[in-house]
């Protein structure tokens, strides 16, 4: 199992990502940091939509959760940010 950390500092606010990977798949998806997003459960879910996903799936899940979600309101942060911070955590 490997241990993947990354983070992004967004124009207000840092984003970490935080996940273990196992034969390809994420698993213990945490995303945290010190911005904003509204309804805040929505992170949670976020969290739930990757666990179990193949690595190469991760930034597609993101965009589709994203798309679909409508409700986000996330000021001064935005999905790109997200990515970023996954892109950084695959760096490793």
């Amino acid at each position: 199992m490997k241990h993947h950390v990354g983070e992004h500092k967004a124009k207000k606010g840092l984003i970490r990502i935080e996940f273990d990977e196992r034969d390809g798949r994420v698993e213990h998806v945490r995303i945290t940091g010190d911005f904003f997003m509204h309804p805040e459960e929505a992170v949670h879910e976020l969290e739930q939509k990757l666990e179990g996903h193949g690595i190469d799936e991760l930034e597609s899940l993101m965009d589709e959760f994203f798309a679909m979600r409508m409700d986000i309101e996330m000021p001064y942060v935005n999905i790109e940010d997200f990515k970023i911070a996954l892109k950084n955590a695959l760096k490793e």
